[in-house]
């Protein structure tokens, strides 16, 4: 949307430089990204990120306003964790980048979630992509790495031996995000940890590191709850639901406080309307609205095209939403003269000793498919997958 960046990235860019970027990855976490980098960053201008900021500060403010006896009605009572937080650790708030009816380029909330995403791999790619081209150094607004990482210890460690801090996920190795699971480990000192290999002796829950048991205080927690009852044949000597005595980074109840739960609460001009199924009103066109289970997770089971005979089919009605519909823009031109359309992730870190979240990095998806995500990309594009924001200064 930077007609001078757009231009001087689209003159610079060559596939060596696109498979260097790669090759940095792959050097830096000792293997490369299982999901697909897109060639190219997006470029925004100063008021785009003013519309960007309003609309994250409203929302953010909104939530901080929901009364917490409302938030927890969000959460299913088989995935009830114990200990709750007032507050999550961790916000990401998903953005279309679309046209308004007049075709002015504004943002529309997509969703949000109280969950983290790709705090390790964003600022890595970062460092990576400037170095791969050095005109970008000039247009970052993020934070010093080292003070970065500053930030992200004193919310995932605290004031914990990094020892006593483990990132949980469930098998690990198998993860898409696993190359941001290792560059976690190096900012932070913290071990990956996979859930079946979680010790627990009465309330106390162990990890085993060269043939110690190592106590865990602290988690950083990237499993989705909800996600392990359709896992066949796991064994753990763990459940979730248990008492135990750990602090957890974000608790995962707020994975289901802060997600497309409140987006029929949420009210701003770039907020889409939305409603849950079992109150879409009679007067409203399906044609317009997209329909989603409130807790899937990468586009999963999002119907673009609903029917009246396929809402018909749908018992649990309150476990839906109807979204209205927005036009993404593309906007976004590669070296043969096409255009991708992208969605840009602002992902918030929130001490718990502060008022507010604060932006610590970005995260962008293109694509040239219907669905903004990278499962959806075809696979001979360009200028799709997973990137990241630069803003005029």
């Amino acid at each position: 949307m930077i007609t001078k960046y757009r231009s001087q990235f689209n003159q610079e860019f060559s596939e060596e430089k696109y498979q260097k970027t790669k090759d940095l990855v792959k050097e830096e976490t000792g293997q490369g990204s299982v999901f697909r980098l897109s060639e190219s960053p997006i470029f925004l201008t100063k008021d785009f990120w003013e519309k960007l900021d309003d609309a994250s500060q409203s929302i953010i403010s909104q939530i901080k306003q929901m009364p917490e006896e409302e938030l927890r009605k969000a959460v299913p009572n088989h995935c009830n964790v114990p200990n709750d937080t007032q507050k999550p650790h961790f916000l990401a708030i998903d953005f279309g980048i679309c046209q308004d009816e007049n075709g002015k380029i504004v943002p529309k909330l997509i969703e949000l979630q109280a969950f983290p995403s790709l705090f390790g791999f964003q600022k890595l790619y970062e460092e990576i992509i400037t170095e791969v081209y050095p005109f970008l150094d000039a247009l970052k607004n993020s934070l010093p790495k080292e003070e970065y990482i500053q930030k992200l210890k004193e919310v995932i460690v605290g004031d914990e031996n990094p020892e006593n801090v483990i990132l949980l996920e469930i098998y690990p190795e198998k993860q898409k995000t696993a190359v941001d699971f290792i560059i976690t480990e190096k900012y932070l000192g913290i071990k990956t940890v996979c859930l079946t290999k979680i010790k627990k002796e009465c309330k106390k829950l162990f990890y085993e590191n060269d043939g110690q048991l190592i106590p865990i205080n602290r988690i950083y927690n990237r499993v989705i709850f909800d996600e392990l009852d359709k896992i066949e044949g796991l064994e753990t000597e763990f459940d979730f639901r248990e008492e135990v005595d750990v602090e957890w980074v974000t608790h995962p109840n707020w994975f289901f406080k802060i997600s497309k739960y409140i987006l029929p609460k949420l009210k701003h001009e770039f907020v889409p309307k939305s409603y849950y199924l079992s109150d879409f009103p009679q007067n409203e066109s399906l044609e317009n609205f997209v329909l989603k289970p409130l807790f899937s997770f990468a586009g999963s089971g999002v119907n673009l095209n609903p029917t009246q005979e396929v809402i018909n089919e749908i018992k649990d009605k309150n476990n839906y939403i109807m979204q209205r519909k927005v036009d993404y823009a593309p906007v976004f031109k590669d070296i043969n003269g096409e255009f991708s359309k992208a969605e840009i992730r602002l992902l918030f870190a929130w001490n718990p000793k502060s008022e507010n979240p604060e932006l610590l990095v970005n995260l962008v998806r293109m694509t040239k498919a219907a669905m903004v995500n990278v499962d959806f990309n075809k696979k001979d594009a360009i200028w799709i997958g997973s990137s990241m924001a630069f803003f005029e200064q």
